[in-house]
C-alpha cells in the first residue's frame, strides 16, 4: 500500500518561546488526514534562515509534501519568502492578480486611509518558480513549489487565511496530484476513569490488533478518547475491516462510554437536550461561567441553554438564586445545601427543564481543613428530581476549573438519561 507522508514546518520565534500557541499545525494535520495523506513530522523552527533551510532540506528528503505556515507578513521579520525565492531558485516579481487583490482590500474592504504603504504592495512580489495560491481572506498569497518530484506549500501564519488556503486551495490540488490512500478513523469517548485503568480493560484487546490497526489513548481532564486507525487502499473496504474492532473496543468500555463518535461533552449534552426538548440553565461559582461558555460555544445551542447565573459572591446567591442566608451561615458556600439550592434557582429563575450548578474552592487559596483546596459540589435538577456529587481534586486552579466542567457536563448527562 503506498503511503503519501507530509510535514508540517511552523515558522516564529513566538512559536517557540511560547507566546503563541500553534493551532495552525492541528488544523492542517486533519484536513491532510481526512485526505488520506499521514502527517508523520512536525517541526518548529524560530525566524532564523539557516534554521528554516535546514528544516526544508530534512524534511523534503522524508515526505512527499512539506507545507509551510508563517513569515509571510509585511514586516522586517517575515523573511520566508526571499528564503523561499532563493531555495527554489527564483526571482521576485509583481503578481498582477495578487496585486489587485491587496488594493481591492485596501480600498474595499479595510477602508483604511491614506495611501496604501509600500510594505503592503510588496505583498502581491512572489518567486516566478511558484504557483500562486490565492489568499481570498488577505493579503499574504499561498506559494506552491516542485522539487525532486516533492510538493512544497508555503501559508500565510494567521490562522483565518491559512484555513481558507488549505480548504479551497491546497487541499484540492493535492487531490488531484495524489492517488490517495484510505485512513480511517474511529473514537470511542470515555468518561470517569483514567487512562491507566482504561488500559486495563484494554489489555488483551490492543495485542491481538493486526499490525495495520492501531490504537490510540487520548486523556485530556477526566476524559480519555479511544481511537482506533488503519490504513487500506479503499475505504469502504477498510472501514468494514475496522467495524468488528470498534465495536469490540465500545463493548470493553460499555461502562464509561460517552459517546462512539469524536465529538465534546459538550455536544453530547446538546445533542442529548435537543433530542428530548428539553432546556437547561446554570448557576456557577467556582467554574465562573466556564460550563456556559463551553456549552454555547456550540452553534445551535440557544435551542437548549437559556442561559447561566455566575454567582461568585454569596450576596448573589442569595439575592439573585434564593439560597437561605442560614444555609451559607451554617453549611457554607461549598456545600451540598447550598449547591442544591443554587440549582433549584436557576430553575426556576430561567424556566428550565434541567438546571446545573457548581461550588467549590479552585485553590490556591481558601480551603481549611475540613473543606480543602479541591473540595467541590455539583448538583443537577429538575423540578421532580434532584442529585448532588462530591469531588476531590488536587491540582492547579485552572486544572481544577476544566475537570470541574467536564466532571459536571457528564454528572448532567447521566442525570439525562436516568430522569428522561
Amino acid at each position: 500500500m503506498t503511503t503519501i507522508n507530509a510535514s508540517i514546518i511552523t515558522i516564529g520565534d513566538e512559536l517557540l518561546i511560547g507566546q503563541t500557541i500553534d493551532t495552525n499545525s492541528a488544523f492542517i494535520a486533519q484536513e491532510l488526514n481526512k485526505t488520506g495523506i499521514w502527517v508523520h513530522r512536525r517541526v518548529a523552527v524560530g525566524d532564523v534562515y539557516a534554521d528554516i533551510r535546514l528544516a526544508l532540506d530534512e524534511e523534503g528528503s522524508r515526505s512527499d509534501i512539506i507545507i509551510i505556515t508563517g513569515g509571510l507578513g509585511p514586516t522586517a521579520d517575515d523573511i520566508t519568502k526571499p528564503l523561499l525565492c532563493e531555495y527554489f531558485g527564483g526571482k521576485l516579481v509583481v503578481n498582477e492578480k495578487v496585486l489587485a487583490h491587496v488594493k481591492h482590500l485596501f480600498e474595499k474592504v479595510f477602508r483604511r486611509p491614506g495611501p496604501i504603504l509600500e510594505r503592503n504592495l510588496k505583498q502581491a512580489e512572489v518567486p516566478d518558480v511558484c504557483t500562486v495560491l490565492h489568499n481570498a481572506r488577505g493579503t499574504a498569497p499561498g506559494m506552491l513549489f516542485k522539487k525532486d518530484g516533492k510538493i512544497f506549500i508555503s501559508l500565510p501564519g494567521v490562522p483565518h487565511e491559512m484555513k481558507g488556503l488549505m480548504t479551497n486551495e491546497v487541499i484540492p490540488r493535492l487531490q488531484e496530484a495524489f492517488t490517495m490512500p484510505a485512513v480511517v478513523h474511529q473514537t470511542a469517548f470515555t468518561a470517569g476513569q483514567g487512562e491507566s485503568q482504561i488500559a486495563e480493560l484494554l489489555k488483551d484487546f490492543e495485542p491481538a490488533l493486526p499490525p495495520h490497526i492501531k490504537l490510540a489513548y487520548l486523556p485530556n481532564y477526566g476524559m480519555v478518547k479511544l481511537r482506533l486507525t488503519s490504513r487500506g487502499e479503499n475505504k469502504e473496504e477498510t472501514e468494514k475491516e475496522l467495524a468488528p474492532y470498534f465495536d469490540r473496543l465500545q463493548e470493553l468500555v460499555k461502562d464509561f462510554l460517552v459517546t462512539n463518535k469524536d465529538e465534546t461533552l459538550e455536544q453530547v449534552v446538546g445533542h442529548l437536550l435537543k433530542m428530548k426538548g428539553k432546556t437547561l440553565a446554570t448557576a456557577e461559582s467556582c467554574t465562573g461561567g466556564y460550563i456556559a461558555h463551553l456549552i454555547t460555544s456550540i452553534p445551535g445551542s440557544s435551542a437548549y441553554f437559556n442561559g447561566t447565573v455566575v454567582s461568585y459572591a454569596n450576596t448573589i446567591k442569595e439575592n439573585v438564586l434564593g439560597v437561605k442566608h442560614d444555609t451559607l451561615e451554617t453549611a457554607g458556600a461549598v456545600s451540598e445545601e447550598t449547591v442544591l439550592q443554587m440549582a433549584k434557582g436557576a430553575l426556576e429563575l430561567m424556566n428550565t427543564d434541567y438546571a446545573l450548578a457548581t461550588s467549590g474552592i479552585m485553590g490556591p487559596d481558601g480551603g481549611t481543613p475540613e473543606k480543602p483546596v479541591g473540595t467541590v459540589w455539583i448538583a443537577a435538577v429538575t423540578k421532580e428530581r434532584t442529585e448532588t456529587l462530591q469531588l476531590h481534586l488536587r491540582f492547579d486552579r485552572q486544572r481544577n476549573i476544566m475537570l470541574t466542567a467536564n466532571a459536571a457536563l457528564n454528572f448532567l448527562r447521566r442525570f439525562i438519561l436516568a430522569n428522561s
